[in-house]
This record gives C-alpha cells, structure tokens and sequence, in this order.
C-alpha cells in the first residue's frame, strides 16, 4: 500500500552508452530512499542488470510489464524492451538514441496517465535521438508538445534559479526570436512556477539583457530598448516585482542575483554557464509551465568517464529531491487556492 508521503518517481533511462543509469543505480543504492520515494525505471530488467553487474552494485531490481504493477519498497523496472542491448561505453550509437526515445515515451505516458507522480530523465544525446519520428531538441520541446503545455527551461538549485527566454536555438537567431509575446509568456510561467511549486507568495524576478551593456543607448543593438525594455515596463504596470533588463557581464559576479528569486537570461549560455559555475553537481533542469513535474540532472551524457565507476551522482539525487518537492508544493498550492480559509487558519 503507498504510503500518502509516498511519491512516485518515474525515471527515463537516458542515453544507456552514457552515465544516466549509473547515476540512476547510485541514487536508489540505499534502500532508506525507498522509505519516502517509490521509484520506476522505464528499461528492462536484463540491460538494468547488466548495469548492476557491471558497477558492482548490492541494487535489487524488481521488474514489471506495466507501470499498472509498481510495488512500493521496490526498485520497480518496467520492461519497455525485452531483446538484449549491446551496451558500448562512450560510444554514440544511434540505436541507443532509439532506446533512449523509447523509454522516455513510456514514461511521459505513465506521467500522463497518472501512474507515476512525476518525471525525472537521465541524459540523452541530442544527435542521436533525431528520427523521422521524433525530431525535437531535446526533453523540454518533446515534453511541451506531449504533455500540451508551454514549457521554460529553468534551472534551480538552493541559492539560484534561471529560467530562459530562448534556450535551444542557434544564437544568431536568439534575438530575432525574443518578442514581446514571447517576453510575456515566459516571465509569466516563471512567476507562476514561483507560486505554485517554490511556495514563493511574491517573487521578485531580474531579467538579463540581449545585448551587452543592455545596447548601450543603441550604439549595441537597439532590442533592448525597442523589445525587452517596453515590454518589462508593461508587466510591470500589472504588479508584478519584475526588474531589468540588466547588463549581464557582471550580474552574477556581483551577486546581484542574490537579491532576486529567479534571472530570466535572454538566450541559453548567457544563462547556462554563470548557473552551472555557480550551482554545477547540485542543480536541477525543471521544466516549467507544464500541468505535470519533470526534473533532470544539470549534465550530459558524460560519455568521457561513462562505465568507469566515478559518475556523481548528487544532480540526479537533488533532480529526484527537487521533483518531490515541487508536487508537494504544488499540491499544497492548489489545495489552499480552493481553500483559503484553511490557509488562513494554519
């Protein structure tokens, strides 16, 4: 019987010739996890154990053929493939890519079907993931049109959390994709994932400039003043604690972040490199905006040191922590929106 405290956590395998199940088998190592978490690993049973074997791990799989059987106190695998898997350390193969989509697909649809309570995916390869069927960037594109939501990457850890206005694009195209609509839905799913799954009642958010030094009065770009800058001011106008655009150079080194509840970068790495200097090995890529909870570890495949032993583990540990605790949180918030007076009487 599941315990009410008891989540349950579907996890995508990743790319199989990287370190997602390493990490995956690390991260479940310690039985005590299984007192708060119920885990599901969407595989099969034969290419988990060849992880096992091959780690040296005292892991026991409990295998299943449909998410409709999960046990709790197990470390459940449900058999998405049954046929052996020629596993190749740090090599990229396209028929791995084809496991990858598959797994992710079980579990996105047990996710939607409401088998398991949310999602967390291990690394994939985004060259070898590409088929006549699947043709998305990566995780949050394929999750934003599966699950019928406007997804944000954000990326979270305890002291900083960074959301994107453009995340998987070429940067020669970043700014020409950045608009005043754009600019509105994406800082509205930040403020409301602050809400609803961080518990924070009125964020405060800072939002970094396309341009260096902002475009400096135009002499750098003038997106800044004709998009970005118009833009925040009507926001702004509404209520809500938005601030910028600001210089993005010294942002971060200043700490000025630290003043804020969630950055708003303009394009990927302007973004993605100040948060995993800051926050590498213990933060978590949340996708945002979606009605379901997705989480996956800060890192790649990681094919370098992939089938040697010393994959860390701590990203995929707080990508399962930070999902449990954002549905709790989210369920909370729900639970008090309908209920106010109870919110009230705590």
């Amino acid at each position: 019987m599941k315990k009410e405290e008891n989540i349950i956590v579907g996890i995508s395998v990743g790319d199989l010739n990287g370190i997602g199940p390493e990490i995956i088998i690390k991260a479940y190592e310690d039985n005590r996890s299984l007192e708060l978490n119920t885990p599901v690993i969407f595989a099969s049973g034969k290419t988990m154990q060849f992880f096992k074997n091959h780690f040296n791990s005292k892991i026991n799989f409990f295998n299943i053929d449909s998410p409709e059987k999960i046990v709790h106190g197990k470390v459940n695998v449900v058999n998405v493939w049954k046929e052996p898997v020629k596993i190749e350390f740090g090599k990229p193969n396209k028929k791995i890519g084809e496991y990858a989509i598959k797994s992710l697909e079980a579990a996105t649809n047990a996710l939607k079907n409401n088998f398991i309570d949310v999602l967390v995916t291990a690394p994939i390869n985004k060259h070898n993931i590409q088929s006549d069927t699947f043709n998305f960037p990566g995780h949050t594109d394929y999750l934003a049109k599966a699950l019928n939501g406007k997804s944000l990457m954000f990326m979270v850890s305890n002291e900083l959390r960074v959301g994107l206005l453009t995340d998987h694009v070429p940067l020669k195209e970043a700014s020409n994709t950045i608009t005043e609509d754009l600019i509105t839905e994406k800082i509205s799913t930040v403020i409301k994932s602050l809400k609803q799954d961080f518990g924070i009642r009125k964020p405060k958010v800072a939002v970094l400039a396309i341009n260096p030094h902002a475009g400096d009065n135009g002499v750098i770009g003038d997106e800044d003043d004709k998009v970005l800058k118009p833009t925040l001011e009507k926001i702004k106008s509404k209520g809500d604690l938005v601030f910028g655009p600001y210089s993005a150079d010294s942002f971060f080194g200043s700490n000025t972040y630290k003043n804020f509840d969630a950055i708003i970068a303009s394009y990927h790495d302007q973004g993605l490199i100040p948060f995993k200097t800051i926050a590498f090995g213990q933060g978590v890529n949340y996708t945002a905006g979606l009605e379901k909870v997705r989480t996956s570890p800060d890192h790649g495949t990681a094919y370098e040191i992939a089938g040697k032993g010393i994959a860390d583990e701590n990203s995929m540990k707080q990508a399962i922590d930070t999902a449990i605790q954002i549905f709790r949180n989210r369920n909370d918030y729900n639970f008090y929106s309908k209920n106010p007076l109870k919110k009230a009487s705590r």
